[in-house]
């Protein structure tokens, strides 16, 4: 097995298999759709409808090209109907409620998403005959919040202050009991993935900083943030992508199960970039200038620092950072500033996908 895998080999490997990604709708799902379209594999969605008034399936032409069932990952039935259907070789489960703000507003469907959603998809990785590489993305907010400069690594205790992150924890949980109840003596690789604050051209999530500060752009408002000081493992969508990607290749030559287990994928630990000073690196990039207020949410507790330690991936998988943090700010405003000139972005963006991969994952 090839310790880096360059364009050609990926395209090799990937090339007409049936690849099921849950939550294709949202930010990763639909980059790794685009990713892995263009590596010749045949993509499946299983998602809610965009709730973006900017509709990213169409932007990517991915309502062409993708068949995509909508529908909520908690239904069972409609989820194991359409998982049936398309008898997935690999399957990304990225469908989830990825927001802390909106865990405060909505705890029980936060964990009803994240918790029955992981289970209903181990449920049936529990009975296909066809997946072989399974592919579980939590979040790097499982962990407990020790505020650990250091980084957590993949033993760190899980824990979970506001809703959404024990739900991720929670998940976490579920997918350990089930690796060691039912997938040792089946044939197929399963793991999670934890990363988390991912930036990248083509968010348009609400209450996350890059597209609040592109809307405020377009709607022409005063961009508003509450945790000025946060210091998040800010890194390009590509890089986790890139890791889940070469997860699942190991996944599906599984031969003893040794790869399924939690992996972290983050940037490495170098300078410390607080909220304040991405967003003014995005404007200066995007040359605008924009008055920013600060307004605290008390009622939100957010952790100060974190940040991931990955030298697992690294060691075993041979999984690399390819851009750094300024590089990853400067890729991510250029996207914008391509999308707010009206210019190409397909194009563009496929551009950015082959000047990542290039050099091999």
């Amino acid at each position: 097995m090839k310790n880096t895998l360059y364009i050609k080999d990926l395209k090799k490997f990937f090339y007409n298999k049936r690849i099921l990604i849950t939550g294709n709708t949202g930010f990763k799902g639909i980059w790794l759709s685009v990713i892995l379209k263009n590596f010749g594999a045949k993509i499946y969605g299983f998602s809610l409808k965009e709730p973006s008034r900017i509709k990213n399936l169409k932007l990517f032409n991915l309502d062409k090209d993708v068949d995509t069932c909508f529908g909520d990952i908690i239904n069972k039935e409609a989820f194991y109907k359409y998982s049936k259907k398309v008898n997935p070789h690999i399957l990304f489960h990225l469908a989830a409620q990825p927001l802390v703000k909106e865990s405060y507003a909505n705890p029980y469907y936060t964990f009803k998403t994240n918790v029955m959603g992981m289970l209903n998809v181990l449920e049936y990785a529990k009975f296909s005959k066809s997946l072989k590489s399974v592919v579980l993305i939590t979040s790097d907010k499982c962990y407990k919040n020790k505020e650990l400069s250091s980084g957590y690594n993949e033993n760190s205790e899980l824990g979970g202050d506001d809703p959404y992150s024990a739900s991720k924890a929670a998940a976490e949980i579920l997918f350990s009991s089930y690796n060691k109840s039912f997938f040792k003596k089946k044939n197929i690789g399963i793991a999670t993935a934890r990363a988390g604050n991912v930036i990248g051209g083509g968010d348009w999530c609400k209450d996350r900083i890059i597209p609040d500060a592109i809307k405020s752009i377009i709607n022409k408002k005063k961009l508003i943030i509450r945790s000025p000081k946060s210091v998040r493992p800010w890194q390009h969508v590509f890089e986790p992508l890139s890791g889940y990607i070469k997860l699942s290749y190991y996944l599906y030559n599984n031969k003893k199960n040794k790869f399924n287990e939690s992996w972290n994928f983050g940037p490495n630990l170098e300078k410390k970039v607080t909220v304040l000073n991405l967003i003014r690196s995005v404007f200066k990039y995007l040359g605008i200038k924009k008055k920013i207020i600060i307004k605290k949410n008390k009622q939100i507790k957010e952790t100060l620092i974190l940040r991931l330690n990955c030298l697992k991936a690294k060691k075993k998988l041979n999984w690399k950072r390819t851009w750094n943090t300024s590089l990853s700010i400067k890729k991510t405003a250029e996207w914008y500033k391509t999308y707010l000139e009206q210019k190409n972005i397909l194009q563009f963006s496929k551009k950015q996908i082959n000047d990542y991969f290039k050099g091999g994952i």
